[in-house]
């Protein structure tokens, strides 16, 4: 599957790349690259319509120099442009859940413990690690 910049799918005002989506929002926070997986970001929208609530994007780009990569053996599903995380609790962390399970999302997990604010599912697409799976922070 071949990467497309951010930059090249923003219309000329660079406000908005898909539907429900901008830049901004899906940019790694360290460095500011934005390579996300043109597909993966397809089925994102098409699970965003379907929900039918906006979704809060905590983290989605990360390069493989991002603090948090950097400390693994190998970068994350995030440096592969392949995952998301969306702040979600609740009935609509359930309905996240279900609908991203049947738009194909092989990899889910799940932080649903402490403070509402801090609550996610984490989305991805990432087809070098093992699927399907569903796990909890």
């Amino acid at each position: 599957m071949k990467k497309v910049s951010c930059w090249q799918l923003c219309n000329v005002e660079k406000k908005k790349m898909y539907k429900y989506f901008t830049e901004d929002e899906l940019k790694c926070r360290h460095t500011g690259e934005c390579k996300m997986d043109y597909e993966f970001m397809q089925v994102l929208d098409n699970i965003r319509e379907e929900c039918g609530f906006p979704f809060v994007i905590t983290s989605a780009y990360r390069s493989p120099e991002h603090p948090i990569e950097a400390k693994k053996s190998r970068p994350g599903a995030h440096s592969s442009g392949k995952a998301v995380d969306v702040l979600v609790h609740m009935e609509q962390a359930y309905k996240l859940v279900e609908v991203a399970i049947r738009f194909g999302i092989p990899r889910i997990g799940v932080s649903q413990k402490g403070h509402v604010g801090a609550r996610f599912i984490h989305l991805d697409m990432d087809t070098t690690r093992a699927q399907p799976r569903i796990w909890s922070y």
